[in-house]
Formats: structure tokens, sequence, C-alpha cells
């Protein structure tokens, strides 16, 4: 297979990344408490201590929940403040938000492919299998981490 020197193909995906994850990182990291972050649509990140744990969203024009990041961020300050071996003390976050519905989407996967945070694979995002949800019994990593008090 012959190789054109003349051909490019842009790599989108790797020029998302690396501005997204500047941008994310130069962000103020703020305590994670209710009422942080804006009425709006955007992604953000989850840390415990200096350990970044989770990315997630939230997107007002393109889910049935129609949540802010102000909401969604609120629902992890309840669902950590009712937890053993975690303060809620302990955590921060960062968010950014975006002109459009779409970049949402696009920024989540290319952070959470840079980062793979440990939480995304453990139970802790409320489309996880695991403690309530129906239909099931079983219990996320998560959930055997920090049990309920």
């Amino acid at each position: 297979m012959t190789v054109d020197p003349h051909h490019f193909d842009f790599d989108l995906d790797l020029g998302i990344r690396s501005q997204v994850v500047k941008k994310l990182q130069s962000s103020p990291l703020l305590p994670l408490a209710k009422g942080v972050g804006p009425q709006a649509s955007g992604i953000y990140a989850l840390y415990l201590g200096r350990a970044l744990v989770y990315i997630g969203k939230a997107s007002k024009g393109t889910t049935k929940s129609k949540r802010t990041l102000r909401a969604r961020l609120g629902e992890h300050v309840s669902k950590i403040s009712g937890r053993r071996n975690i303060s809620l003390a302990d955590m921060k976050c960062r968010y950014l938000t975006f002109a459009s519905e779409w970049w949402v989407f696009a920024a989540e996967f290319a952070l959470m492919a840079h980062f793979r945070p440990e939480w995304n694979e453990s139970g802790f995002g409320s489309k996880m299998p695991g403690v309530g949800r129906p239909g099931t019994k079983r219990v996320s990593r998560w959930d055997e981490r920090f049990p309920k008090r």
C-alpha cells in the first residue's frame, strides 16, 4: 500500500480534546456545593482532593430531564452528602458552558476519553445500574465504597 505524502486527514477528535482539556484545566476550581454552576448546559468535572474522578454533562435542550449544570451539580452534592467514607468538604468541581448543545456531547466524550475518570465506570452517575434502580439488586462499586449513612 502506497502512502500519499500529500494527503492529510484532520483529526477533529484531537483538536476538540486538546482545546477542551486546556480550557477545563484553566477554569476555576470551586467547592462542590448547592447553587454552584449556571442555569445552562455544559460539562463538569468532579475532583476528590486533587484527583479528577468524574466527568458529566447537563444538556437542557437535548435530554428529557432538561437539567442545567446547577441542577446536576446539586444532585451530586445531595448524593455525596448522604454517604460514609467521603466528605463533601473534600470535593471540588470545574465546569464549562457552550453556545451549542452539540459541543456539550463532544466535550464530554473528549474529556472522558482523555482522563478516563474512575467514577465514570463505578456506578456514580445516574444512568448506571445500582442501588435504587428498578429491576436490579446489583450494588455498584461506588455504592460499596461509599455506602449510605
